[in-house]
C-alpha cells in the first residue's frame, strides 16, 4: 500500500502565519529551507532521505498566500504522491541543481527564524492531537520494549530494538542513546558493546508528522537502586522546570530558574551547567536548544522536552504547556509513576 500524507488541513493557518510575518517585514516572499519549517508548513512531510539529512525540497511562500516547491527531478513524483499534497506550484531542477531559488527580494528563513519559531510554536488542535497519539504510541513501545530486556544485553542490542519500535509504530528514530551500568553518568550516551548489567538507561526521539517525542527510562535489574534519592531530588528539579514554563516568559529566565532548583535541591551551583537542560520542541528535537541568552517568549500551548541531568540520573519526557497546566504526551500508564506535585512522573522499572 503506498504511503501518503493527507494532512494538510492547518496549512491555510500556516500560511496566515507566514503572511503576517510578510506584512510586518514588507516582504514578497519567504524561503523556507530547514526540516523544520517545511515539516511544520507541509504537515508532517518528511524532508529529506538519509536520516536527519538535508531537505530534498525547498519552499517560497508569496504574499498573497501562494506556495511553491522546488525539488530535485528524483525525488519529484515521491513528493508529490506521497508527502506534499493540496495545492502547490512545482519548481522542478535537475538533481545535482542546487534548491536555493527564492524570489528576488524575498525574506531567507534565517533572516525570520525568531518569527517562524513564534509560528510553530502554538500548536493546532490537529497537531496536539497527532502529539498525543505519537507520545502515547512510543512510551508504549519504550514500555514494551524494557519489560523485555536483559542485563546481558548490550547497549547497541537495546538501541536496535528501540529503532525498530519507533518504525513499527510508523516512525522514525531520530535518538536512540543507551547507557548500560558502566556508562550512567555519560551525558549523551552513544551505544557501546557495553552489557547492561544492574542498571541502563534508554534515550529516544520518535519522528511522525514532523513532531518528536522525546523521553528517557531507566530500568534496574533487582538489587538495591543507589541513585534513588538522587532521582527523587531531580524530580524537584523538574517540577520547578514545569512550574517555570509559562506563556509570556523569556526563555533564558526560565533556564535561569532551573538553574537555581539544581541548587535549590542539592546539586550545587553549577550542576547545570553539566549538561544542556532541553527546552521547546516540536518539529525540531529543541526549538531551540534553551541557553542563558535564549530571547524566545514562550506561548501556549507549546511543546517543550526537558530534560534535567546529574551523572547518575536523568528525567525526560515531552510536554504540552498550556494555560492550565502541563500536559505529559510521552506516558504509558503501564509504567511505574510517582505524584510530584499532582503530576504522575516515573520511576525506574524494577526487574525481577
Amino acid at each position: 500500500m503506498t504511503h501518503r500524507n493527507d494532512a494538510n488541513a492547518d496549512r491555510p493557518v500556516k500560511i496566515a502565519r507566514i503572511r503576517r510575518i510578510l506584512a510586518d517585514r514588507g516582504a514578497p516572499a519567504l524561503h523556507l529551507a530547514s526540516p523544520a519549517a517545511l515539516a511544520w508548513l507541509f504537515d508532517g512531510a518528511r524532508t529529506g532521505v538519509p536520516l536527519g539529512g538535508a531537505p530534498v525540497f525547498s519552499a517560497t511562500v508569496d504574499a498573497d498566500g501562494g506556495v511553491r516547491v522546488t525539488t530535485l527531478a528524483n525525488e519529484a513524483d515521491r513528493l508529490a504522491e506521497e508527502e506534499i499534497c493540496g495545492t502547490v506550484e512545482w519548481d522542478v531542477v535537475p538533481w545535482h541543481a542546487a534548491l536555493d531559488t527564492a524570489v528576488p527580494g524575498a525574506l531567507r528563513e534565517g533572516d525570520a527564524m525568531a518569527e517562524l519559531r513564534a509560528a510553530r510554536a502554538v500548536l493546532t488542535p490537529a497537531e496536539r492531537d497527532r502529539y498525543r497519539a505519537l507520545g502515547t504510541d512510543t512510551a508504549r513501545a519504550v514500555t514494551r520494549i524494557l519489560e523485555r530486556a536483559e542485563p546481558t544485553w548490550t547497549e547497541r542490542e537495546l538501541a536496535g530494538r528501540l529503532a525498530r519500535a519507533a518504525y513499527e509504530i510508523g516512525a522514525e528514530p531520530a535518538v536512540a542513546l543507551v547507557a548500560g551500568e558502566s556508562r550512567g553518568r555519560v551525558p549523551h550516551p552513544i551505544p557501546t558493546d557495553a552489557p547492561l548489567g544492574h542498571r541502563a538507561l534508554a534515550v529516544v526521539t520518535t519522528v511522525r508528522h514532523g513532531l518528536h517525542a522525546s523521553m528517557s527510562r531507566w530500568v534496574r535489574f533487582g538489587g538495591e537502586d543507589p541513585f534513588a534519592d538522587t532521582e527523587a531530588a531531580l524530580r524537584d528539579v523538574e517540577a520547578d522546570a514545569f512550574a517555570a514554563t509559562r506563556a509570556g516568559r523569556r526563555l533564558g529566565d526560565v533556564l535561569a530558574d532551573v538553574a537555581s532548583a539544581y541548587a535549590r535541591h542539592g546539586f550545587g551551583d553549577d550542576a547545570w551547567r553539566a549538561h544542556h537542560q532541553g527546552g521547546p520542541t516540536g518539529y525540531a528535537g529543541r526549538d531551540p536548544k534553551a541557553h542563558p541568552d535564549a530571547d524566545e517568549i514562550l506561548d501556549a500551548p507549546q511543546a517543550f522536552a526537558w530534560n534535567p541531568w546529574v551523572p547518575g540520573a536523568k528525567l525526560e519526557d515531552t510536554v504540552i504547556a498550556c494555560d492550565d497546566g502541563i500536559e505529559v504526551l510521552t506516558r504509558d500508564a503501564a509504567w511505574p509513576t510517582v505524584d510530584v506535585r499532582g503530576l504522575a512522573r516515573p520511576v525506574t522499572l524494577v526487574r525481577d
